[in-house]
């Protein structure tokens, strides 16, 4: 059959994505990937430069996802099919351009780890993300804010005459644009993926990728990449340099053979072939290679322990397959950012496809062996010449504008591309995608002024990028209600900038008769070490913002998400009834969401009462925001049961005690720890 395009709907149990966190961004996010300068030093020079380079200060102006939910039900999931005799590619232009699953008709075999449900989990960068196929990670370290929104998305001709699936979108937090094209030529085994990230300013860029592909995990799947060596890095925050495949007395290219969550960045060799795959029993599985820009292959773990087990179930439903993770970026690990100069553009190509090689010489001893099996498959199935030839053939169709529109994604880009009067070929921002969130930026950048909001709402985003800076900076106006709004905004681009003592300055201006400059006092109060302080002024927010609140979902994620950073900075200053009071006056709604209920049972065991917090995780909830390697809820548990064990009150555990409860461990469904005890 020739290949085909076409758009289709998948339906799947889906929990809500629920609004966005309307309060701006400020704090850089959990960074589990990490290194502090001492570890640096031990690094090699140039792998130690890229991961100095670029540090996220925050996902501004992304806002964070954090109101979702784990109550599933089906749903409609809009997708594009790309086909040909061979392939079937599945794609979801609205959650990141993933491709959701990847059949290899002639066998029925499913190559990706295709999720059955969709359920968001605070994994990304800006909250939500959901695990499964193929997902396409720019911007910084970590899962990318674009996990679960929509992509621009069309048609567009293809090298070999037919067409392919364009995806392009303005990540927003290195403000810069990119592509992917994705086509299957007739009779090919092999999914092509076209890649493009341009920086159209006039000043360099940090950029990060990395292509993530889940695939099926067992006992006996091996996952193998042309390296003797590997970067480890675990959750205990360490990166080491190990050998391949056996690191002590374990084989680790065995997912399961590692106890704990861990990345495995293989060091592959200059001038070798790029690829990675991962294979069954039968010596069967899926095969990624790339051009050479490539340069990074990955393998993460989540481990055989019950963190990592308990997390894969959390991020799916019962009776459902483990995976791991194999991946490709542009640095050796993911802990690095590459400089991408002013006015340049990173490209190259990517193929999936499916790969048989012998099972006894891919599962046997010699790892050399092994590697050389599979490179020797993957040549008489997709020479690398042709993958050359056909990131050749790819470049001149970049450039061509998308002839039939199959998705939409944010006018972010339409607002970037007026501002800059930017060229952009291939990939149009249309004026036509500009909305209600995008006016007033508009009115900014034409008049210099920006209209007051008619109705009494949370904020809205706040763009940070030095231009948008110089432009709040020289913003005129004689109306004082105006001053207030755009004294806000300023504060959240100066804030952004590191010039933080502005910020305060900006906010000290209006804080009293505006909660959510209040707020950002607070924060600004915690970061410079004055806790007291900021509890005060978290408290003073919400207590304005619940006077000032109407209805609708942006009002009720405001209230939320301040609810919990006031309780929390209560309880860091030991104000355990002033923390119990917020919760209490929140609705119901709120109040009985897993998160809540968590610091519910912190503040009880502030005010002494175990026995009252215990009953709360007897009774069982799930916070549905659980953070990667948060491990507030397993802590939480062991001092409730430290305190119970050794008679209820505030004083010293015994030694002993304390023994005997890690020892008994964390009950199954709150036990998410990703790392050794």
């Amino acid at each position: 059959m020739p290949t085909t395009i076409r758009r289709a709907v998948l339906s799947l149990p889906v929990a809500p994505l629920g609004p966005e966190n309307p309060l701006p961004a400020l704090l850089s996010p959990l960074k589990p990937h990490h290194l502090d300068v001492a570890q640096r030093a031990e690094l090699p020079a140039a792998m130690a430069r890229q991961v100095g380079y670029g540090p996220l200060r925050s996902v501004l102006p992304v806002r964070r996802r954090d109101g979702y939910s784990r109550e599933r039900t089906p749903a409609d999931v809009e997708a594009i099919v790309i086909e040909n005799d061979r392939l079937r590619a599945t794609v979801l232009p609205g959650l990141g351009g993933r491709v959701h699953s990847l059949e290899h008709k002639p066998t029925g075999t499913q190559l990706l780890y295709s999720n059955p449900v969709v359920q968001p989990a605070e994994f990304a960068l800006n909250g939500a993300w959901f695990s499964g196929g193929i997902e396409w990670n720019i911007g910084a370290t970590g899962h990318t804010p674009l996990s679960m929104s929509p992509l621009h998305a069309a048609r567009v001709p293809a090298p070999d005459g037919g067409e392919m699936l364009r995806l392009w979108e303005w990540e927003r937090m290195r403000d810069l644009p990119f592509q992917v094209d994705l086509w299957l030529p007739d009779d090919s085994d092999f999914l092509y993926v076209g890649v493009r990230i341009r920086n159209p300013h006039d000043r360099p860029a940090p950029v990060y990728w990395w292509s993530n592909i889940a695939v099926p995990e067992s006992a006996t799947s091996r996952v193998l990449a042309p390296a003797d060596e590997a970067w480890r890095f675990g959750y205990e925050r360490s990166l080491r340099r190990i050998p391949v495949p056996e690191w002590e007395g374990a084989d680790r290219t065995y997912p399961l053979n590692s106890e704990h969550a861990a990345d495995f960045f293989y060091e592959v060799p200059d001038g070798a072939r790029r690829w990675i795959t991962s294979l069954d029993a039968d010596g069967r599985g899926l095969v990624q290679t790339s051009t050479d820009l490539l340069r990074g292959r990955k393998l993460f773990v989540w481990g055989a322990g019950t963190g990592g087990r308990h997390w894969q179930q959390w991020l799916t439903e019962p009776g459902t397959p483990g995976y791991a993770e194999i991946q490709a970026g542009l640095a050796r690990t993911q802990l690095e950012h590459v400089r991408l100069e002013a006015e340049g553009e990173f490209a190259w190509l990517e193929a999936y496809g499916p790969l048989a090689a012998d099972p006894a010489t891919v599962h046997g001893t010699d790892w050399r062996a092994a590697c050389g099996e599979v490179e020797a498959r993957l040549e008489a199935a997709l020479p690398r010449a042709d993958v050359e030839r056909a990131y050749a053939a790819w470049r001149p169709y970049a450039d061509l504008d998308p002839k039939d529109s199959l998705a939409t994604g944010s006018g972010w880009g339409a607002v970037e591309v007026e501002r800059g009067r930017f060229d952009l070929p291939g990939t149009p921002f249309a004026p036509t995608t500009l909305g209600e969130e995008q006016a007033p930026w508009l009115e900014l950048l034409r008049t210099g002024s920006m209209t007051l909001p008619r109705r009494a709402l949370p904020p809205g985003p706040t763009l940070v990028s030095p231009y948008w800076r110089d432009q709040l900076e020289t913003a005129e106006t004689g109306n004082p209600h105006y001053d207030h709004y755009l004294a806000y905004h300023l504060g959240v681009a100066r804030w952004h900038a590191g010039d933080r003592s502005q910020a305060v300055r900006s906010w000290e201006q209006i804080a009293d008769t505006h909660w959510p400059s209040m707020r950002c006092l607070a924060v600004a109060d915690e970061e410079d070490g004055h806790p007291e302080r900021a509890a005060d002024r978290f408290l003073r927010a919400f207590t304005d913002a619940r006077e000032a609140a109407g209805d609708g979902p942006s009002w009720t994620a405001a209230i939320a998400a301040l609810a919990r950073e006031t309780t929390e900075a209560l309880l860091a200053v030991h104000r355990p009834a002033d923390a119990t009071a917020v919760l209490a006056a929140l609705p119901d709604t709120i109040r009985s969401r897993g998160r809540f209920q968590l610091l519910r049972a912190r503040a009880l065991l502030a005010l002494g009462d175990a026995s009252a917090a215990r009953e709360i995780f007897d009774a069982g909830f799930e916070v549905s925001d659980l953070r990667e390697g948060d491990e507030t809820l397993s802590e939480t548990w062991y001092v409730i049961a430290e305190r119970l064990l050794s008679g209820g009150g505030p004083g010293p555990v015994p030694d002993e005690v304390r023994a005997r409860v890690r020892a008994e461990g964390v009950p199954g469904r709150y036990e998410f720890r990703m790392r050794p005890e």
